[in-house]
């Protein structure tokens, strides 16, 4: 359920980390980086040209499927490998490079998982193995100009034809990944302007066509084009699932892109991490390596940190989605509406994923500009490429700021349904503040106990503010007379809150699991410390500044925050210490480990 995580009194069960994969799946994620570095990386800068590119990503597609990386969550009996997700997204990490990762990921999430799970028997039989295989190449038509955000208020329309064989499509589609090179669309479009249905579109269907490049800031070596409908003549045996329900698949896997855009920031990070340490120990200012400097020390260390908790709760996502898909029997005659409800019960987690994920990347990438200085700035070293390809997936699947709007407007949804106790949980804690019985303590001797127990004050303090927000508007919510205006301003910081929470909890837990298991790390400690401390600062800046809008005068105010205080525990924590420590190995090891 969206936002469970928040409850209280919940342990959390053990959930899918990077370290679990077993030896074999790791073999696999080699596979594809050497693929990256043999084959994507020599021809980075060719490809970013109009005529390079249209040769280029086919042949480097055919190639990958060759290897096997274009089937990964493909069924077997599809010829795919039948492997889950969070394999899916382990091996998109070792592939995720600008451009080319831009069509890849096209192509084997949005452009083919509708299919997997919304296609019939015939469809999967027809398009999947050639899909797989690499021989085609998908792409996925669901935006519109005037219609980006807002996908299903499409006007694509749809008609049957007099013969009762095929349905006429006359519309387009704006911003289609993949489209110059593109054998198969999956379109959406509206049955008799009214009954939103999707349709598998071939390349070789009369009435389909596309339009020029678009002159993108970033991504130059993916296509990126307008997709134009004109009597577009598509067999009635091309519908994908029943008419009008077009919008099970299309949210549907929405969500699981936006999951598999947040592995995007974690590749960017770690990469800008690598070519950033490579610079700063050869570049020199003053005689000495500009890694040795404080500065650029605190950056590597920042960027580790955020990191390894961004990447704990991305596989923490992932893992639960595919433990939750893994129920759902593909010969169930509601397979299609068992998925779909699969993906709607994660809408909130995987627009966090979406969200942290980009904003990690976009961080990452200026932050290596900035360590390069002035040559960061230019073309001739890869950092400026990063640096423009990373800023549309802050626009890629819906803008961050609407999925920031359906983080809080999904759990008050919930809430209000009776579906998460969240106000339970805000009973609860007003009881304790009555009482003054909140729990700061911690054993020192534990490692990262003192982390876990600021996560539970992360969730109350979260908890406690949404639920100040919920009683200032519980009657209009009630009756819906609650209006978008009204809850513009507070959407922002509430979806930060609920983030910051699921992130620091998700890296602590990991974190403990790594330390218990005795695995080798160098830095796990470290990363869990100092981002949790950062993090925590940041909830209390928030919930103080929401506090504040949503007291009506001062007596109000100094009530509620002396009940937000309450919440908040100090502790010591050198970061000065645990960012020197971090760059230390990072500078050393030339790359982000853990």
């Amino acid at each position: 359920m969206s936002g469970k995580f928040l409850l209280l009194n919940k342990e959390v069960p053990s959930f899918m980390t990077p370290e679990k994969f077993e030896d074999h799946i790791e073999e696999f994620a080699k596979t594809a980086r050497d693929f990256l570095d043999k084959e994507v990386h020599p021809v980075a800068e060719e490809i970013q040209s109009d005529e390079a590119k249209m040769i280029l990503n086919p042949k480097l597609m055919a190639k990958a499927g060759e290897l096997g990386l274009l089937m990964i969550e493909v069924p077997e009996e599809y010829e795919g490998m039948g492997m889950d997700l969070s394999t899916g997204l382990r091996v998109a990490e070792q592939m995720d490079e600008g451009s080319f990762g831009t069509t890849y990921m096209a192509h084997t999430g949005i452009g083919t998982l509708p299919i997997v799970f919304f296609g019939t028997e015939e469809q999967k039989k027809k398009y999947l193995p050639k899909i797989s295989s690499g021989e085609w190449i998908s792409a996925y038509g669901l935006t519109e100009t005037g219609f980006g955000s807002d996908a299903l208020g499409a006007k694509t329309k749809a008609v049957l034809n007099e013969a009762g064989t095929h349905y006429i499509l006359n519309g387009s589609k704006q911003f289609i990944t993949n489209a110059g090179f593109a054998d198969l669309f999956i379109v959406y479009a509206k049955v008799d302007g009214e009954k939103f249905t999707a349709f598998l579109v071939e390349k070789t269907f009369p009435g389909i066509s596309t339009s020029k490049e678009e002159n993108k800031m970033g991504i130059h070596g993916s296509s990126t084009r307008a997709v134009i409908l004109e009597d577009c003549e598509v067999p009635v045996e091309n519908v994908m699932g029943e008419i009008g329900q077009g919008h099970k698949s299309a949210l549907g896997i929405l969500d699981i892109g936006r999951l598999k855009l947040g592995i995007a920031g974690v590749a960017g990070t770690k990469r800008a991490i690598k070519l950033s340490v490579e610079y700063a120990i050869n570049r020199k200012q003053f005689k000495t390596p500009i890694a040795q400097f404080g500065m650029m020390r605190n950056k590597f260390a920042e960027m580790a940190s955020k990191l390894f908790m961004f990447e704990s709760a991305m596989y923490r996502t992932s893992g639960m989605i595919d433990e939750d898909l893994a129920k759902v029997d593909p010969k169930d005659p509601d397979f299609k509406k068992k998925v779909g409800k699969v993906f709607k019960d994660y809408d909130v987690e995987t627009a966090m994923m979406k969200v942290m994920g980009s904003e990690l990347g976009s961080f990452s990438v200026d932050q290596g500009v900035q360590i390069h200085g002035g040559y960061g700035f230019t073309e001739e070293y890869e950092i400026a490429r990063m640096y423009r390809d990373a800023r549309i997936n802050r626009i890629f699947e819906g803008t961050n700021e609407i999925n920031r709007l359906l983080i809080p407007v999904q759990i008050l949804t919930h809430t209000m349904k009776g579906k998460l106790d969240l106000m339970g949980s805000l009973n609860q804690i007003l009881k304790e503040l009555k009482e003054d019985s909140v729990d700061k303590s911690y054993d020192s001797e534990k490692p990262l106990d003192r982390e876990m127990r600021v996560v539970e004050l992360t969730k109350k303090l979260v908890i406690y503010t949404v639920g100040t927000y919920v009683k200032k508007f519980m009657n209009k919510l009630a009756d819906k007379t609650f209006t978008f205006t009204e809850g513009e301003y507070y959407y922002e910081p509430i979806s930060n809150l609920v983030m910051e929470a699921y992130q620091m909890e998700s890296g602590v837990v990991r974190a403990k699991e790594i330390l218990e298991a005795n695995i080798k790390n160098k830095l796990t400690k470290e990363y869990v410390e100092l981002a949790t401390f950062e993090g925590f600062s940041r909830v209390r800046s928030i919930a103080s500044q929401l506090i504040a809008t949503l007291s009506v005068d001062e007596k109000e105010h100094s009530r509620n925050m002396a009940g937000l205080w309450k919440l908040t525990m100090d502790y010591p924590v050198n970061t000065a210490a645990l960012k020197e420590k971090i760059a230390e190995v990072i500078i050393e090891q030339g790359k982000y480990v853990i």
